[in-house]
């Protein structure tokens, strides 16, 4: 475990320790999954994976409106891919899932360790995935977290203000290309209000860049660290139908590359079409490209989507998504059958897929999707 994993978690037991002593509220709840992924090409690579996150919670209520409240949630998974017979390879992990400490007010929140931070008005191809890695395709919805602190307030006509400093996050995390530097803070806020029938959102974000490893110094134990700044507009409307737009501008201040921005943009459309139990059909599309000037022309790539879900009943639905990548003109193709009870979830996905995958990492660390094949899979809720 990182150093500043261990410090994390000896601040939030020391700061509270005392209050939770007391706790009004304790809450125990978890998930385990099953899931089996196969291929319909030969040979077929079988993989098996197994999940386990309990999740505990404690509360303490100082009056009606101000609480004092703490998640703890390990993440615990391990996957077998067969090769052939004598070739079974083997992986797996277990680590903090979600870690937080939050002090709740009526119109203001703080809360510090390790969280999901995630928004945005995209849903199939987010520009603003920054620390998330949310999958439309996964019924779980999970992702790793980040650790930091978030404080946000909330005006009574619905505006909102977030302020995070995050410290000790070093992995890649959403879009990023290169780890962030050790031991550095990054910093950042988001300012969204309501406009007309929906809402507008700035969002703004700063870390250094550790782009060591692409710069390939010459000598050993050198490092290069590169100042990246985001910027980001996003907004949702409803105009009869769903409408949002996404955008995102990315600057790296070094000289080693030619394109040191990075400029994405999404536009989506969704509706629910009065057939049968109701259609619902969300469509986006998304362009990033790398430029030497911020709004300059440069090295791009396009992607489009379309999801159709469908209700077959009250404990059954069915989904499909497609992608297209313009530029390798290749088809990404998922389709998935779900029964939901109030603990069991059963599901069954089929996919036919390019053997290059270029669209989401999984929580696993590999890519199971590419190809064509299916999963299964089996959710216990407690």
């Amino acid at each position: 475990m990182m150093k500043t994993q261990k410090i994390f978690i000896l601040a939030l037991i020391v700061f509270a320790a005392p209050y939770f002593a007391r706790a009004q509220e304790f809450g125990h709840k978890g998930l385990l999954s099953f899931w089996g992924t196969a291929g319909f090409q030969k040979p077929s690579k079988p993989q098996l994976g197994l999940r386990y996150i309990p999740e505990f919670s404690l509360a303490f209520n100082f009056s009606r409106s101000t609480t004092l409240d703490s998640e703890f949630s390990l993440h615990s998974w391990g996957t077998a891919s067969f090769n052939d017979v004598d070739d079974i390879q083997t992986d797996g992990n277990i680590k903090p899932y979600r870690m937080w400490l939050r002090l709740s007010l009526a119109q203001f929140e703080a809360r510090v360790g390790l969280q999901k931070i995630s928004f945005g008005s995209s849903s199939l191809l987010r520009p603003l995935m920054w620390f998330d890695s949310l999958d439309p395709r996964d019924p779980l919805q999970l992702t790793d977290g980040v650790y930091g602190l978030l404080l946000r307030y909330y005006f009574v006509n619905n505006t909102n203000i977030w302020l995070w400093g995050l410290y000790g996050n070093e992995k890649t995390k959403g879009w990023e290309a290169f780890p962030t530097k050790k031991d550095s803070v990054e910093y950042g806020g988001r300012l969204q209000v309501p406009i007309f029938t929906g809402e507008l959102a700035v969002t703004y974000h700063h870390r250094q860049a550790d782009i060591t490893e692409a710069a390939m110094l010459p000598f050993p134990g050198e490092t290069y660290i590169a100042p990246e700044d985001r910027y980001a507009v996003d907004g949702k409307w409803d105009i009869g139908v769903g409408f949002w737009v996404e955008g995102t501008l990315v600057h790296q201040k070094h000289s080693f590359f030619p394109a040191p921005w990075q400029r994405a943009f999404n536009i989506g459309l969704d509706y629910t079409f009065g057939v049968g139990n109701g259609l619902y059909a969300m469509m986006e599309h998304f362009n990033i490209a790398r430029t030497k000037e911020a709004f300059g022309s440069g090295e791009a790539t396009d992607f489009s989507a379309v999801l159709l879900r469908y209700p077959l009943g009250l404990l059954d639905d069915i989904t499909g998504i497609v992608y297209y990548d313009w530029d390798n003109k290749e088809w990404y193709r998922f389709v998935s059958w779900q029964r939901t009870y109030d603990r069991w979830q059963f599901s069954v996905m089929a996919f036919w897929n390019p053997q290059a995958f270029q669209i989401y990492r999984t929580a696993t660390g590999n890519n199971p999707f590419t190809g064509k094949g299916f999963q299964a899979t089996i959710v216990f809720n407690y």
